[in-house]
């Protein structure tokens, strides 16, 4: 052993000094063939030192060779780098502060999202940073998750489209995307170490989609693992996850990063497919013991090795020297966005948009109009490259014609103050119109905690309703990344839900009030009308560091659909200043096989008087399956801007795909031959037109058959019906004393004992059947 050691150090030492320098001048080409020949004559201390980082944000660079370091460092909704590289005592580069994902995703505008990561990236090439750590997509399946306003949807089809966009304008500027966080992580409760318990159709349908849409769209450089344990295995240990599904099922091309002190077991998790550990530090030397043990492969270092440098070497090439981006059309893009985020949830008597008439007196009411809510709390937290409050754009706006007034109305601190309260309540009954700004403040929506209700602080409900007593028209504008309850909703005219939307989210705001915009945006996620209406509420977060998704693929929508809830607000709604019609839904066919594609088209039109955006939703319903499906699934979406009177027709293409469901048993998406609905909509519960579709399998999934499979699935396949009929044909004989059996003897038996696993039968069977034959029939019955 010590031999072979010392003639490898030998080839290594003549390979560095005559070799290594022709393949470094060729590398730099990132051509596949030169970086593994490169990788595969590098050292081992070499290789361990690439598997982990250099710092708390960059990689570690090879000094002998051109490997640069690059840097990694947070966003999504805008650039976090910090000035120094100290772990958490940052200085942070001013950056723009785009909308959070919750406030992204509620304007289901896939052509905006993608200008708003092109920003990002435009940020990044200046900062020098060549990753930024984004997006999240992991699916809200409670409305309790503190980190929720940093992820899109509680449906993973528009969380995979939406952060497909995310990437594909980020890396469209030449930085790359790190998706996050892979897999399951859903809450920040014992984030670091809870098992999440859930089925593998669950796991492919709900929580594994979203990301499996962006990396088949856009191959994101990087992928990021969480922390949490999936079915007992932490996500940077879990071949199945990296390996099985991300790389061999999905195609994935990039590099597999921890997240930051997500590593629990470095070499385990470079086996099962994980490539970079952050952060970074002295060099890990668990690896090259590993290696010497032979625990770890060089195969699998190598290909770990391989990973991580095409992307170093892709992202030095893209490099943009002493590139600027522009900030005032940054933030004018962030003012822009924002205000495609806002909805409206409720309007009564069109008290919006608010009329610019001489003399009304406006009153304004809540610390969020002069301090708004930019963000969540956490990781995410951007240094804004500027400011919009709220108070001094309305007034902008609104001109000279309006007298404004402003009162505090509830404390920063969630404590009820009379006091405070009674000087709201004095300014409300001496004015025309009342805004009221409210929502949730930092530490009810931040990482690394859940939220514990879904109320808004005491002080602000007991202000929204006292003030509601003495003035009629009361305008509510909220500042939350996640649903709240509304036990006052009665008692106001209007909603708008602004969101966590970023630096430009006061110009927004007043936009939408004085009609400037009409609000457009439409909810990502349901708010139900009480915490204990979720699908998750018995099993969140879960207890002994484990956690079950028993409601299964049941989660937001699908689960207040099959229950026939009521909601406060469905998914998908958002109300507009101007109404649309929907009409003509017309099918390519009414009948078709699952190899084909399906041509879906309509109408929708604006039937109001003010220019809009109408956000259009198509879900398919599942009329029989052999797998409980829910009501109705969203597989497609797109939003259409239309002038007073205009008309366009939308065409959308179903494939194989939005008919599937992932079958477990066969571990593959399945179409079954049956009648699907097309439904298409304002909301989920807003559905406009419908059509019947039939759809031809032409595969038939037929499932393995074991020892433990039931005796009614012998019978139901093909082969197998025939294989156990003739022992099910004895048994019956034999319980009949021998005497002839008048009917179907094998659907006799079938009926009595179809559950029983045919295992059983060995032993029920007295010697009759034994395991040899059973065996024999598993092969016959699986060939």
């Amino acid at each position: 052993m010590r031999l072979k050691l010392k003639l490898r150090h030998l080839f290594t030492a003549v390979f560095l000094a005559y070799v290594m320098p022709v393949l470094n001048a060729q590398i730099t080409n990132n051509k596949a063939d030169n970086i593994k020949l490169f990788v595969s004559n590098m050292s081992l201390g070499d290789k361990a030192a690439l598997c982990s980082g250099k710092d708390f944000w960059t990689t570690r660079p090879l000094e002998w060779s051109k490997i640069p370091s690059i840097y990694i460092t947070d966003g999504p909704n805008g650039l976090r780098k910090s000035n120094i590289t100290n772990g958490f005592a940052q200085d942070i580069v001013p950056a723009t502060c785009f909308p959070t994902a919750s406030a992204l995703a509620s304007s289901w505008n896939i052509k905006l999202v993608e200008e708003v990561g092109k920003a990002i990236g435009e940020e990044c090439q200046e900062n020098n940073v060549q990753i930024i750590l984004g997006p999240g997509v992991n699916i809200k399946r409670s409305p309790l998750c503190g980190r929720n306003f940093e992820y899109y949807s509680e449906d993973p089809v528009l969380s995979g489209y939406l952060g497909a966009a995310w990437v594909r304008g980020v890396q469209s500027q030449g930085v790359g995307a790190s998706l996050k966080h892979f897999a399951c992580s859903n809450q920040e409760s014992n984030r670091m170490t809870v098992n999440v318990i859930a089925d593998k159709r669950t796991l492919h349908e709900i929580y594994l989609r979203p990301f499996e849409i962006i990396v088949k769209l856009e191959q994101p450089w990087s992928v990021m693992a969480s922390y949490n344990r999936i079915n007992g295995v932490f996500s940077c240990e879990n071949s199945w996850l990296l390996k099985d599904v991300l790389r061999k099922q999905w195609g994935f091309k990039g590099f597999v990063v921890s997240d930051w002190g997500a590593v629990n077991n470095l070499p385990a998790a470079i086996k099962a497919g994980m490539n970079l550990q952050m952060p970074g530090g002295p060099v890990d030397r668990t690896i090259v013991d590993a290696y010497d043990r032979g625990r770890l492969s060089e195969k699998d270092l190598n290909q770990s090795v391989e990973d991580v440098l095409r992307i170093t070497l892709k992202s030095d090439s893209l490099k943009k020297e002493n590139f600027k981006y522009d900030r005032e059309q940054h933030h004018r893009l962030a003012r822009k966005a924002a205000s495609d985020c806002i909805v409206l949830l409720k309007n009564e008597g069109s008290v919006l948009p608010i009329s610019r008439d001489s003399n009304r007196k406006i009153g304004i009411i809540g610390s969020f109009a002069k301090k708004p809510r930019l963000m969540g709390g956490g990781s995410s937290m951007v240094n804004p490259t500027m400011v919009d409050v709220p108070y001094d754009e309305i007034k902008k706006i609104a001109g000279d014609n309006l007298l404004f007034s402003f009162s505090e109305g509830y404390p920063e601190k969630d404590t009820v103050d009379q006091r405070v309260i009674d000087k709201a309540v004095n300014l409300a009954s001496g004015s025309d119109i009342v805004i009221i700004f409210a929502g949730l403040p930092e530490n009810y929506e931040t990482e690394g905690v859940d939220r514990l209700h879904l109320n808004l602080p005491a002080s602000q409900n007991a202000l929204i309703s006292q003030v509601a007593i003495v003035q009629k028209n009361v305008i509510i504008v909220l500042f939350n990344g996640s649903p709240v309850t509304m036990p006052w909703l009665s008692e106001v005219e209007a909603v708008m839900l602004a969101g966590l939307s970023g630096q430009a989210i006061g110009g927004a705001i007043a936009d939408v009030l004085f009609g400037d915009v009409n609000p457009s945006g439409k909810l990502a996620e349901t708010y139900p009308l009480k915490l204990e209406d979720n699908p998750s509420y018995l099993n969140f977060p879960g207890e002994d560091q484990e956690v079950f998704y028993s409601e299964r693929v049941f989660v937001g929508y699908r689960y207040y659909d099959m229950k026939n809830l009521e909601t406060l607000f469905p998914f998908g709604y958002g109300l507009s200043y101007t109404s649309f019609g929907y009409n003509n839904l017309k099918l390519s066919s009414t009948s078709i096989k699952d190899t084909d594609s399906l041509l879906v088209t309509f109408r929708v039109g604006n039937i109001g008087e003010r220019a809009g955006n109408e956000v259009v939703q198509l879900y398919i319903l599942d009329y029989e399956c052999t797998h409980q499906r829910p009501v109705k699934e969203l597989k497609a979406f797109a939003k259409v801007e239309l002038a007073p009177g205009e008309s366009r027709q939308l065409g959308f293409v179903f494939s194989y795909e939005d008919f599937a469901f992932y079958n477990p048993v066969v571990n593959a998406w399945v179409v079954e031959t049956g009648d699907f609905e097309i439904l298409v909509g304002a909301s989920s519960q807003d559905i406009r037109l419908m059509k019947t579709v039939h759809v031809d399998a032409t595969k038939k999934w037929i499932a393995p058959l074991t020892r433990y499979s039931l005796i009614k699935e012998w019978t139901a396949h093909p082969i197998g019906r025939e294989l156990i009929a003739p022992v099910l044909n004895g048994m019956a004989r034999s319980f009949s004393g021998n005497q002839d059996i008048t009917g179907n003897p094998v659907e006799m038996i079938n009926r009595v004992i179809g559950d029983m696993p045919i295992i059983k039968l060995v032993g029920f069977s007295q010697g009759s059947f034994t395991m040899e034959m059973l065996n024999q029939m598993i092969i016959e019955a699986n060939e």
